[in-house]
Protein backbone atom coordinates (compact mmCIF):
# COMPACT_ATOMS: atom_id res chain seq x y z
CA UNK A 1 0.00 0.00 0.00
CA UNK A 2 2.81 2.41 0.90
CA UNK A 3 4.58 1.57 -2.33
CA UNK A 4 1.40 2.25 -4.27
CA UNK A 5 0.89 5.61 -2.53
CA UNK A 6 4.51 6.65 -3.12
CA UNK A 7 4.22 5.83 -6.80
CA UNK A 8 0.72 7.20 -7.39
CA UNK A 9 0.39 9.99 -4.84
CA UNK A 10 -0.63 12.60 -7.49
CA UNK A 11 -3.52 10.37 -8.58
CA UNK A 12 -4.58 9.79 -4.98
CA UNK A 13 -4.61 13.52 -4.25
CA UNK A 14 -6.51 14.20 -7.47
CA UNK A 15 -9.08 11.48 -6.72
CA UNK A 16 -9.72 12.88 -3.23
CA UNK A 17 -10.04 16.43 -4.52
CA UNK A 18 -12.35 15.29 -7.35
CA UNK A 19 -14.58 13.41 -4.91
CA UNK A 20 -14.87 16.38 -2.55
CA UNK A 21 -15.60 18.76 -5.42
CA UNK A 22 -18.21 16.41 -6.91
CA UNK A 23 -20.13 16.16 -3.64
CA UNK A 24 -19.88 19.91 -3.10
CA UNK A 25 -21.23 20.60 -6.59
CA UNK A 26 -24.23 18.33 -6.22
CA UNK A 27 -25.15 19.18 -2.63
CA UNK A 28 -24.73 22.87 -3.44
CA UNK A 29 -27.57 22.68 -5.93
CA UNK A 30 -30.03 20.26 -4.29
CA UNK A 31 -30.84 18.94 -0.84
CA UNK A 32 -33.59 17.81 1.48
CA UNK A 33 -34.29 17.86 5.20
CA UNK A 34 -36.77 15.14 6.24
CA UNK A 35 -37.05 16.48 9.81
CA UNK A 36 -37.95 19.94 8.58
CA UNK A 37 -40.01 18.50 5.71
CA UNK A 38 -38.28 20.62 3.07
CA UNK A 39 -36.57 20.34 -0.30
CA UNK A 40 -34.02 23.00 -1.26
CA UNK A 41 -33.20 23.65 -4.90
CA UNK A 42 -30.75 26.13 -6.42
CA UNK A 43 -32.54 28.71 -8.54
CA UNK A 44 -30.59 27.69 -11.66
CA UNK A 45 -31.78 24.11 -11.21
CA UNK A 46 -35.35 25.07 -10.31
CA UNK A 47 -36.97 24.37 -13.66
CA UNK A 48 -35.16 21.07 -14.38
CA UNK A 49 -35.99 19.59 -10.99
CA UNK A 50 -39.67 20.32 -11.56
CA UNK A 51 -39.37 17.38 -13.96
CA UNK A 52 -36.76 15.32 -12.08
CA UNK A 53 -38.43 15.17 -8.65
CA UNK A 54 -41.84 13.94 -9.92
CA UNK A 55 -40.06 11.26 -11.96
CA UNK A 56 -38.07 10.11 -8.92
CA UNK A 57 -41.13 10.13 -6.69
CA UNK A 58 -43.15 8.14 -9.23
CA UNK A 59 -40.74 5.28 -8.49
CA UNK A 60 -40.12 5.81 -4.78
CA UNK A 61 -43.60 6.75 -3.50
CA UNK A 62 -45.86 5.33 -6.19
CA UNK A 63 -46.40 2.50 -8.61
CA UNK A 64 -45.01 3.40 -12.03
CA UNK A 65 -44.45 0.18 -13.92
CA UNK A 66 -44.57 -0.20 -16.84
CA UNK A 67 -43.09 3.31 -16.65
CA UNK A 68 -45.09 6.30 -17.81
CA UNK A 69 -43.92 9.88 -17.76
CA UNK A 70 -45.60 11.22 -14.58
CA UNK A 71 -46.11 14.65 -16.15
CA UNK A 72 -47.83 13.17 -19.20
CA UNK A 73 -49.42 9.85 -18.21
CA UNK A 74 -51.42 7.35 -20.24
CA UNK A 75 -48.63 6.77 -22.76
CA UNK A 76 -45.38 4.76 -22.45
CA UNK A 77 -42.45 6.82 -21.23
CA UNK A 78 -40.08 8.21 -23.85
CA UNK A 79 -37.42 9.40 -21.44
CA UNK A 80 -34.27 7.52 -20.40
CA UNK A 81 -35.41 6.95 -16.85
CA UNK A 82 -32.88 4.43 -15.51
CA UNK A 83 -30.87 6.89 -13.39
CA UNK A 84 -34.00 8.32 -11.76
CA UNK A 85 -35.34 4.82 -11.18
CA UNK A 86 -32.15 4.14 -9.21
CA UNK A 87 -32.65 7.34 -7.21
CA UNK A 88 -36.27 6.38 -6.57
CA UNK A 89 -35.25 2.96 -5.32
CA UNK A 90 -32.68 4.55 -3.00
CA UNK A 91 -35.35 6.83 -1.54
CA UNK A 92 -37.74 3.90 -1.31
CA UNK A 93 -35.09 2.00 0.68
CA UNK A 94 -35.02 4.76 3.29
CA UNK A 95 -32.50 7.36 2.13
CA UNK A 96 -33.70 10.98 2.25
CA UNK A 97 -34.38 12.40 -1.21
CA UNK A 98 -31.33 14.67 -1.05
CA UNK A 99 -28.94 11.81 -0.37
CA UNK A 100 -30.75 9.45 -2.75
CA UNK A 101 -30.17 11.92 -5.59
CA UNK A 102 -26.85 13.50 -4.62
CA UNK A 103 -25.03 10.26 -3.87
CA UNK A 104 -25.26 8.72 -7.38
CA UNK A 105 -24.98 12.19 -8.94
CA UNK A 106 -21.74 12.98 -7.15
CA UNK A 107 -20.30 9.52 -7.71
CA UNK A 108 -21.21 9.73 -11.38
CA UNK A 109 -19.56 13.12 -11.82
CA UNK A 110 -16.55 11.90 -9.84
CA UNK A 111 -16.30 8.87 -12.12
CA UNK A 112 -16.34 11.20 -15.12
CA UNK A 113 -13.44 13.23 -13.71
CA UNK A 114 -11.50 10.04 -13.04
CA UNK A 115 -12.15 8.72 -16.54
CA UNK A 116 -11.07 11.97 -18.21
CA UNK A 117 -7.85 11.82 -16.21
CA UNK A 118 -7.27 8.11 -16.86
CA UNK A 119 -7.99 8.31 -20.58
CA UNK A 120 -5.82 11.40 -21.06
CA UNK A 121 -2.95 9.76 -19.20
CA UNK A 122 -3.36 6.56 -21.22
CA UNK A 123 -3.32 8.45 -24.51
CA UNK A 124 -0.47 10.86 -23.80
CA UNK A 125 1.51 9.19 -21.00
CA UNK A 126 1.54 12.40 -18.98
CA UNK A 127 0.00 13.44 -15.68
CA UNK A 128 0.36 17.07 -16.69
CA UNK A 129 -1.75 16.53 -19.81
CA UNK A 130 -4.35 14.65 -17.74
CA UNK A 131 -4.63 17.41 -15.13
CA UNK A 132 -4.76 20.10 -17.79
CA UNK A 133 -7.56 18.20 -19.56
CA UNK A 134 -9.50 18.21 -16.27
CA UNK A 135 -8.96 21.96 -15.90
CA UNK A 136 -10.23 22.56 -19.43
CA UNK A 137 -13.27 20.39 -18.72
CA UNK A 138 -14.17 22.25 -15.53
CA UNK A 139 -13.56 25.73 -16.99
CA UNK A 140 -14.98 26.09 -20.49
CA UNK A 141 -13.09 27.89 -23.21
CA UNK A 142 -15.89 29.81 -24.89
CA UNK A 143 -15.82 33.53 -25.55
CA UNK A 144 -18.51 34.01 -22.95
CA UNK A 145 -16.13 36.38 -21.18
CA UNK A 146 -16.66 38.82 -24.07
CA UNK A 147 -20.35 39.08 -23.21
CA UNK A 148 -19.51 39.41 -19.52
CA UNK A 149 -17.19 42.35 -20.12
CA UNK A 150 -19.80 44.01 -22.28
CA UNK A 151 -22.03 44.14 -19.20
CA UNK A 152 -19.17 44.75 -16.75
CA UNK A 153 -16.51 46.92 -18.42
CA UNK A 154 -12.92 46.25 -17.41
CA UNK A 155 -11.86 48.38 -14.45
CA UNK A 156 -9.28 47.32 -11.89
CA UNK A 157 -9.97 46.24 -9.17
CA UNK A 158 -13.75 46.36 -9.80
CA UNK A 159 -13.61 43.62 -12.44
CA UNK A 160 -12.23 41.20 -9.87
CA UNK A 161 -15.20 41.85 -7.56
CA UNK A 162 -17.65 41.73 -10.48
CA UNK A 163 -16.48 38.19 -11.26
CA UNK A 164 -16.56 37.04 -7.64
CA UNK A 165 -20.07 38.38 -7.05
CA UNK A 166 -21.76 37.57 -10.36
CA UNK A 167 -24.95 35.53 -10.22
CA UNK A 168 -25.60 35.26 -13.94
CA UNK A 169 -23.80 33.20 -16.55
CA UNK A 170 -21.81 35.30 -19.00
CA UNK A 171 -23.78 33.92 -21.94
CA UNK A 172 -26.82 31.66 -22.15
CA UNK A 173 -27.53 31.04 -25.81
CA UNK A 174 -29.78 30.35 -27.52
CA UNK A 175 -32.10 31.61 -24.76
CA UNK A 176 -30.47 35.03 -24.42
CA UNK A 177 -29.81 35.39 -28.16
CA UNK A 178 -26.02 35.18 -27.75
CA UNK A 179 -23.94 32.88 -29.93
CA UNK A 180 -22.25 31.26 -26.92
CA UNK A 181 -24.56 28.56 -25.59
CA UNK A 182 -25.56 27.74 -22.03
CA UNK A 183 -24.27 24.20 -22.38
CA UNK A 184 -20.59 24.68 -21.59
CA UNK A 185 -21.17 25.46 -17.92
CA UNK A 186 -21.21 23.01 -15.03
CA UNK A 187 -24.93 23.58 -14.61
CA UNK A 188 -25.62 20.98 -17.30
CA UNK A 189 -24.24 18.40 -14.86
CA UNK A 190 -26.04 19.78 -11.80
CA UNK A 191 -29.34 19.92 -13.70
CA UNK A 192 -29.03 16.78 -15.85
CA UNK A 193 -27.85 14.51 -13.07
CA UNK A 194 -27.61 11.41 -15.24
CA UNK A 195 -25.28 13.03 -17.78
CA UNK A 196 -21.98 12.78 -15.89
CA UNK A 197 -22.63 9.14 -15.02
CA UNK A 198 -23.49 8.38 -18.68
CA UNK A 199 -20.34 10.03 -20.02
CA UNK A 200 -18.25 8.20 -17.40
CA UNK A 201 -19.55 4.81 -18.54
CA UNK A 202 -18.91 5.71 -22.18
CA UNK A 203 -15.32 6.80 -21.51
CA UNK A 204 -14.81 3.67 -19.42
CA UNK A 205 -15.79 1.53 -22.42
CA UNK A 206 -13.43 3.52 -24.66
CA UNK A 207 -10.65 3.22 -22.06
CA UNK A 208 -11.01 -0.56 -21.87
CA UNK A 209 -10.71 -1.00 -25.61
CA UNK A 210 -7.74 1.33 -25.92
CA UNK A 211 -6.07 -0.28 -22.92
CA UNK A 212 -6.31 -3.75 -24.36
CA UNK A 213 -6.17 -3.10 -28.11
CA UNK A 214 -2.78 -4.83 -28.39
CA UNK A 215 -3.58 -7.55 -25.88
CA UNK A 216 -3.82 -10.96 -27.54
CA UNK A 217 -4.91 -12.86 -24.42
CA UNK A 218 -8.11 -14.82 -24.37
CA UNK A 219 -9.73 -12.70 -21.66
CA UNK A 220 -10.40 -10.09 -24.34
CA UNK A 221 -13.47 -12.16 -25.24
CA UNK A 222 -14.80 -11.86 -21.69
CA UNK A 223 -14.05 -8.15 -21.82
CA UNK A 224 -15.99 -7.82 -25.08
CA UNK A 225 -19.00 -9.54 -23.51
CA UNK A 226 -18.72 -7.34 -20.41
CA UNK A 227 -18.59 -4.17 -22.52
CA UNK A 228 -21.52 -5.30 -24.64
CA UNK A 229 -23.70 -5.82 -21.58
CA UNK A 230 -22.76 -2.46 -20.08
CA UNK A 231 -23.37 -0.68 -23.36
CA UNK A 232 -26.70 -2.40 -23.98
CA UNK A 233 -28.10 -1.60 -20.54
CA UNK A 234 -26.88 2.01 -20.77
CA UNK A 235 -29.53 2.76 -23.41
CA UNK A 236 -32.15 3.76 -20.84
CA UNK A 237 -29.52 5.59 -18.80
CA UNK A 238 -28.98 8.11 -21.59
CA UNK A 239 -30.16 7.42 -25.12
CA UNK A 240 -27.97 10.09 -26.73
CA UNK A 241 -24.78 8.92 -24.99
CA UNK A 242 -25.59 5.32 -25.94
CA UNK A 243 -25.76 6.42 -29.58
CA UNK A 244 -22.47 8.33 -29.31
CA UNK A 245 -20.70 5.37 -27.76
CA UNK A 246 -21.94 3.06 -30.50
CA UNK A 247 -20.73 5.53 -33.13
CA UNK A 248 -17.26 5.73 -31.56
CA UNK A 249 -17.05 1.94 -31.33
CA UNK A 250 -18.07 1.56 -34.98
CA UNK A 251 -15.27 3.99 -35.85
CA UNK A 252 -12.85 1.93 -33.74
CA UNK A 253 -14.04 -1.18 -35.56
CA UNK A 254 -13.04 0.48 -38.85
CA UNK A 255 -9.74 1.95 -37.65
CA UNK A 256 -8.30 -0.70 -35.29
CA UNK A 257 -7.89 -4.11 -36.86
CA UNK A 258 -6.46 -5.75 -33.71
CA UNK A 259 -9.68 -5.31 -31.70
CA UNK A 260 -12.18 -5.48 -34.55
CA UNK A 261 -13.60 -8.89 -33.68
CA UNK A 262 -14.10 -7.94 -30.03
CA UNK A 263 -15.83 -4.69 -30.86
CA UNK A 264 -18.11 -6.63 -33.19
CA UNK A 265 -18.99 -9.00 -30.34
CA UNK A 266 -19.70 -6.06 -28.02
CA UNK A 267 -21.92 -4.32 -30.56
CA UNK A 268 -23.92 -7.46 -31.36
CA UNK A 269 -24.49 -8.21 -27.69
CA UNK A 270 -25.36 -4.55 -26.99
CA UNK A 271 -27.92 -4.66 -29.80
CA UNK A 272 -29.54 -7.78 -28.32
CA UNK A 273 -29.85 -6.10 -24.92
CA UNK A 274 -30.84 -2.71 -26.32
CA UNK A 275 -33.49 -3.76 -28.84
CA UNK A 276 -36.32 -4.70 -26.39
CA UNK A 277 -35.75 -1.38 -24.60
CA UNK A 278 -35.95 0.42 -27.93
CA UNK A 279 -39.22 -1.30 -28.81
CA UNK A 280 -40.73 -0.21 -25.51
CA UNK A 281 -39.71 3.44 -25.97
CA UNK A 282 -40.57 3.37 -29.67
CA UNK A 283 -44.11 2.25 -28.92
CA UNK A 284 -45.01 5.86 -28.26
CA UNK A 285 -42.52 7.25 -30.48
CA UNK A 286 -42.29 10.46 -32.25
CA UNK A 287 -39.30 10.89 -29.91
CA UNK A 288 -37.25 9.04 -32.52
CA UNK A 289 -38.41 11.08 -35.50
CA UNK A 290 -34.97 12.23 -36.63
CA UNK A 291 -34.66 15.03 -39.16
CA UNK A 292 -31.82 16.54 -41.12
CA UNK A 293 -30.75 19.80 -39.47
CA UNK A 294 -27.52 21.31 -40.76
CA UNK A 295 -25.38 23.55 -38.58
CA UNK A 296 -26.97 23.00 -35.16
CA UNK A 297 -27.81 26.51 -33.86
CA UNK A 298 -25.94 28.39 -36.59
CA UNK A 299 -28.24 30.85 -38.33
CA UNK A 300 -27.74 32.00 -41.93
CA UNK A 301 -25.72 28.91 -42.71
CA UNK A 302 -22.41 29.54 -44.47
CA UNK A 303 -18.78 28.64 -43.80
CA UNK A 304 -17.94 31.99 -42.19
CA UNK A 305 -20.86 31.82 -39.76
CA UNK A 306 -20.09 28.18 -38.90
CA UNK A 307 -16.45 28.98 -38.07
CA UNK A 308 -17.46 32.08 -36.11
CA UNK A 309 -20.09 30.16 -34.15
CA UNK A 310 -17.77 27.34 -33.13
CA UNK A 311 -14.86 29.68 -32.44
CA UNK A 312 -17.05 31.61 -30.00
CA UNK A 313 -18.19 28.36 -28.35
CA UNK A 314 -14.95 26.35 -28.34
CA UNK A 315 -12.52 29.25 -28.08
CA UNK A 316 -8.90 28.46 -28.92
CA UNK A 317 -9.65 24.73 -28.74
CA UNK A 318 -10.91 25.15 -32.30
CA UNK A 319 -7.30 25.91 -33.29
CA UNK A 320 -5.41 23.70 -30.85
CA UNK A 321 -7.28 20.45 -31.56
CA UNK A 322 -6.54 20.43 -35.32
CA UNK A 323 -2.89 21.32 -34.61
CA UNK A 324 -2.65 18.43 -32.17
CA UNK A 325 -4.25 16.15 -34.78
CA UNK A 326 -1.49 16.86 -37.31
CA UNK A 327 1.37 16.73 -34.80
CA UNK A 328 0.44 13.51 -33.03
CA UNK A 329 0.83 9.89 -34.12
CA UNK A 330 -1.45 7.81 -36.33
CA UNK A 331 -3.28 5.93 -33.56
CA UNK A 332 -4.22 9.11 -31.70
CA UNK A 333 -5.49 10.63 -34.94
CA UNK A 334 -7.78 7.65 -35.38
CA UNK A 335 -9.11 8.12 -31.86
CA UNK A 336 -9.76 11.82 -32.40
CA UNK A 337 -11.46 11.11 -35.73
CA UNK A 338 -13.67 8.53 -34.03
CA UNK A 339 -14.91 11.14 -31.54
CA UNK A 340 -15.11 13.80 -34.25
CA UNK A 341 -17.78 11.67 -35.95
CA UNK A 342 -20.00 12.52 -32.96
CA UNK A 343 -19.36 16.24 -33.51
CA UNK A 344 -20.30 15.89 -37.18
CA UNK A 345 -23.48 13.96 -36.35
CA UNK A 346 -24.60 16.67 -33.93
CA UNK A 347 -24.26 19.21 -36.74
CA UNK A 348 -26.23 17.12 -39.23
CA UNK A 349 -29.18 15.49 -37.47
CA UNK A 350 -31.87 16.62 -35.03
CA UNK A 351 -32.95 13.78 -32.75
CA UNK A 352 -35.68 15.44 -30.68
CA UNK A 353 -38.14 18.34 -31.05
CA UNK A 354 -35.57 20.72 -29.54
CA UNK A 355 -32.37 21.12 -31.56
CA UNK A 356 -30.59 22.62 -28.53
CA UNK A 357 -30.65 19.12 -26.98
CA UNK A 358 -27.88 18.20 -29.44
CA UNK A 359 -25.48 19.96 -27.08
CA UNK A 360 -24.72 16.54 -25.58
CA UNK A 361 -22.91 15.54 -28.78
CA UNK A 362 -20.57 18.52 -28.59
CA UNK A 363 -19.96 18.22 -24.85
CA UNK A 364 -19.04 14.58 -25.45
CA UNK A 365 -16.65 15.35 -28.31
CA UNK A 366 -14.89 17.96 -26.22
CA UNK A 367 -14.13 15.39 -23.50
CA UNK A 368 -11.50 14.04 -25.89
CA UNK A 369 -10.86 17.43 -27.49
CA UNK A 370 -9.66 18.87 -24.17
CA UNK A 371 -7.05 16.11 -23.97
CA UNK A 372 -5.61 16.96 -27.38
CA UNK A 373 -5.50 20.67 -26.56
CA UNK A 374 -3.72 19.86 -23.30
CA UNK A 375 -1.24 17.68 -25.20
CA UNK A 376 -0.24 20.36 -27.71
CA UNK A 377 0.15 23.01 -25.00
CA UNK A 378 2.30 20.59 -22.99
CA UNK A 379 4.50 20.07 -26.07
CA UNK A 380 4.81 23.82 -26.58
CA UNK A 381 5.64 24.33 -22.90
CA UNK A 382 8.79 22.28 -23.37
CA UNK A 383 10.12 25.05 -25.63
CA UNK A 384 11.20 27.70 -23.16
CA UNK A 385 10.55 30.67 -25.39
CA UNK A 386 6.90 29.60 -25.79
CA UNK A 387 6.08 29.39 -22.09
CA UNK A 388 4.55 32.89 -21.93
CA UNK A 389 2.39 32.07 -24.96
CA UNK A 390 1.19 28.83 -23.31
CA UNK A 391 0.30 30.61 -20.08
CA UNK A 392 -1.63 33.33 -21.90
CA UNK A 393 -3.46 30.72 -23.99
CA UNK A 394 -4.43 28.70 -20.92
CA UNK A 395 -5.69 31.87 -19.24
CA UNK A 396 -8.05 32.64 -22.12
CA UNK A 397 -9.07 28.98 -22.34
CA UNK A 398 -10.35 28.99 -18.76
CA UNK A 399 -11.44 32.62 -18.25
CA UNK A 400 -15.08 32.06 -19.22
CA UNK A 401 -15.21 28.96 -17.05
CA UNK A 402 -13.87 30.86 -14.06
CA UNK A 403 -16.48 33.57 -14.55
CA UNK A 404 -19.24 30.98 -14.98
CA UNK A 405 -18.23 29.08 -11.85
CA UNK A 406 -19.38 31.91 -9.59
CA UNK A 407 -23.05 31.97 -10.64
CA UNK A 408 -23.20 28.41 -9.32
CA UNK A 409 -21.20 29.28 -6.21
CA UNK A 410 -23.31 32.39 -5.51
CA UNK A 411 -26.64 30.85 -6.43
CA UNK A 412 -29.47 31.16 -3.92
CA UNK A 413 -31.89 28.36 -3.07
CA UNK A 414 -35.63 27.97 -3.13
CA UNK A 415 -37.31 25.92 -0.41
CA UNK A 416 -40.31 23.68 -1.06
CA UNK A 417 -42.44 22.30 1.72
CA UNK A 418 -42.33 18.52 1.47
CA UNK A 419 -43.64 15.43 3.24
CA UNK A 420 -44.46 15.08 6.11
CA UNK A 421 -44.83 18.81 6.84
CA UNK A 422 -46.81 19.53 3.70
CA UNK A 423 -50.43 18.70 4.60
CA UNK A 424 -51.46 18.32 0.96
CA UNK A 425 -48.75 15.81 0.11
CA UNK A 426 -49.31 14.03 3.41
CA UNK A 427 -53.00 13.52 2.67
CA UNK A 428 -52.38 12.36 -0.91
CA UNK A 429 -49.81 9.77 0.16
CA UNK A 430 -52.03 8.27 2.85
CA UNK A 431 -55.41 8.49 1.12
CA UNK A 432 -54.88 7.79 -2.57
CA UNK A 433 -53.65 4.76 -4.47
CA UNK A 434 -50.09 5.00 -5.70
CA UNK A 435 -51.11 4.68 -9.36
CA UNK A 436 -53.66 7.53 -9.13
CA UNK A 437 -53.78 10.24 -11.79
CA UNK A 438 -54.70 13.85 -10.94
CA UNK A 439 -56.18 16.49 -13.18
CA UNK A 440 -54.21 19.56 -12.12
CA UNK A 441 -54.15 23.31 -12.65
CA UNK A 442 -50.57 23.88 -11.46
CA UNK A 443 -47.65 23.21 -13.81
CA UNK A 444 -44.58 23.18 -11.55
CA UNK A 445 -44.16 21.23 -8.30
CA UNK A 446 -47.79 20.23 -8.08
CA UNK A 447 -48.69 18.62 -4.73
CA UNK A 448 -49.74 15.37 -6.40
CA UNK A 449 -46.53 15.08 -8.43
CA UNK A 450 -44.41 15.72 -5.34
CA UNK A 451 -46.32 12.85 -3.72
CA UNK A 452 -45.35 10.59 -6.61
CA UNK A 453 -48.75 10.60 -8.29
CA UNK A 454 -49.14 11.28 -11.99
CA UNK A 455 -50.64 14.57 -13.10
CA UNK A 456 -52.50 15.12 -16.35
CA UNK A 457 -49.94 17.64 -17.58
CA UNK A 458 -46.84 19.20 -16.06
CA UNK A 459 -44.94 22.13 -17.52
CA UNK A 460 -45.51 21.55 -21.28
CA UNK A 461 -41.86 22.06 -22.25
CA UNK A 462 -40.79 18.92 -20.42
CA UNK A 463 -43.13 16.59 -22.28
CA UNK A 464 -42.92 18.53 -25.56
CA UNK A 465 -39.15 18.09 -25.68
CA UNK A 466 -39.76 14.32 -25.58
CA UNK A 467 -42.18 14.41 -28.50
CA UNK A 468 -45.54 14.34 -26.68
CA UNK A 469 -48.47 16.34 -28.04
CA UNK A 470 -48.63 18.85 -25.20
CA UNK A 471 -50.63 21.47 -27.07
CA UNK A 472 -53.67 19.22 -27.47
CA UNK A 473 -53.49 18.03 -23.89
CA UNK A 474 -53.04 21.54 -22.51
CA UNK A 475 -56.10 22.74 -24.42
CA UNK A 476 -58.07 19.74 -23.21
CA UNK A 477 -57.02 20.37 -19.63
CA UNK A 478 -58.19 23.98 -19.81
CA UNK A 479 -61.52 22.83 -21.22
CA UNK A 480 -61.96 20.19 -18.51
CA UNK A 481 -61.17 22.58 -15.68
CA UNK A 482 -63.63 25.19 -16.92
CA UNK A 483 -66.39 22.95 -18.27
CA UNK A 484 -70.07 22.80 -17.34
CA UNK A 485 -70.70 19.58 -19.22
CA UNK A 486 -70.58 16.52 -16.95
CA UNK A 487 -70.84 14.03 -19.83
CA UNK A 488 -67.91 15.65 -21.63
CA UNK A 489 -65.84 15.69 -18.44
CA UNK A 490 -66.58 12.06 -17.52
CA UNK A 491 -65.66 10.89 -21.00
CA UNK A 492 -62.19 12.32 -20.44
CA UNK A 493 -62.07 10.84 -16.94
CA UNK A 494 -62.61 7.36 -18.37
CA UNK A 495 -60.30 7.86 -21.34
CA UNK A 496 -57.37 9.18 -19.30
CA UNK A 497 -58.03 7.30 -16.03
CA UNK A 498 -58.37 10.52 -14.04
CA UNK A 499 -58.99 9.58 -10.40
CA UNK A 500 -58.81 12.99 -8.74
CA UNK A 501 -58.91 16.69 -9.50
CA UNK A 502 -56.38 18.72 -7.50
CA UNK A 503 -56.99 22.46 -7.61
CA UNK A 504 -54.77 25.28 -6.36
CA UNK A 505 -57.64 27.73 -5.89
CA UNK A 506 -55.34 30.72 -5.47
CA UNK A 507 -53.88 30.28 -8.95
CA UNK A 508 -55.73 32.40 -11.48
CA UNK A 509 -53.73 31.64 -14.65
CA UNK A 510 -56.14 28.89 -15.71
CA UNK A 511 -59.88 29.48 -15.14
CA UNK A 512 -61.46 26.75 -13.00
CA UNK A 513 -65.20 26.23 -12.65
CA UNK A 514 -65.28 25.37 -8.94
CA UNK A 515 -69.10 25.41 -8.90
CA UNK A 516 -69.09 22.55 -11.40
CA UNK A 517 -66.77 20.43 -9.26
CA UNK A 518 -68.54 21.29 -6.00
CA UNK A 519 -71.89 20.33 -7.54
CA UNK A 520 -70.87 17.05 -9.19
CA UNK A 521 -68.00 15.55 -7.16
CA UNK A 522 -67.01 14.74 -3.60
CA UNK A 523 -64.59 17.22 -2.11
CA UNK A 524 -62.38 14.78 -0.22
CA UNK A 525 -59.77 17.25 0.97
CA UNK A 526 -59.46 20.97 1.58
CA UNK A 527 -56.54 22.92 3.00
CA UNK A 528 -57.92 26.15 4.44
CA UNK A 529 -54.41 27.61 4.73
CA UNK A 530 -53.42 27.55 1.07
CA UNK A 531 -56.74 26.84 -0.66
CA UNK A 532 -55.75 23.49 -2.15
CA UNK A 533 -58.73 21.20 -2.73
CA UNK A 534 -59.09 17.65 -4.04
CA UNK A 535 -62.17 16.16 -5.68
CA UNK A 536 -62.67 12.45 -6.28
CA UNK A 537 -64.08 11.65 -9.73
CA UNK A 538 -65.35 8.11 -9.04
CA UNK A 539 -68.88 8.86 -7.77
CA UNK A 540 -69.53 11.86 -10.02
CA UNK A 541 -68.77 9.83 -13.14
Amino acid sequence: MRKFLRKNWPEVIFAIFALIFSFWLMTKTFGSNPKMGTITIATKAWSDFAANVPLIRSFSWAQNFPPEYPLFPNEPIRYHFLFYLLVGLLEKSGLPLGWALNLPSALGFWALLLMIYALAKLLFKSRVVAILAIVFFLFNASFGFYYFFQKHPLAFPQTFFDILSTQEFSAFGPYDKSLVTAFWNLNIYTNQRHLGFSYAISLFIVFLYLKFQDNKKTHNFQMAVFIGLILGFSFLLNIAVFLMTVLVLISFLIFFKSIRRYIFISLVLAFIVFFPQYLFIQSSASYFDVTLRLGYLVSDLNIINIINYWFQNLGFHLILIPIAFFLTDKNRRKILLSFFSVFILGNLVQFSPEIAANHKFFNYFMLIGYMFSAYILFKLWNRNYLKPFVLITIFFLILSGIINFFPIYNDSKITIKDYPKNENINWIIHNTKSESVFLNNQYLYDNASLAGRKIFLGWPYFAWSQGYDTLSRDNLRKDLLNTENLTYFCKAVNEYNLNYVGIETRLKEIPVNLDFFNKNFDKVFKNSKDGYVIYKTELGC
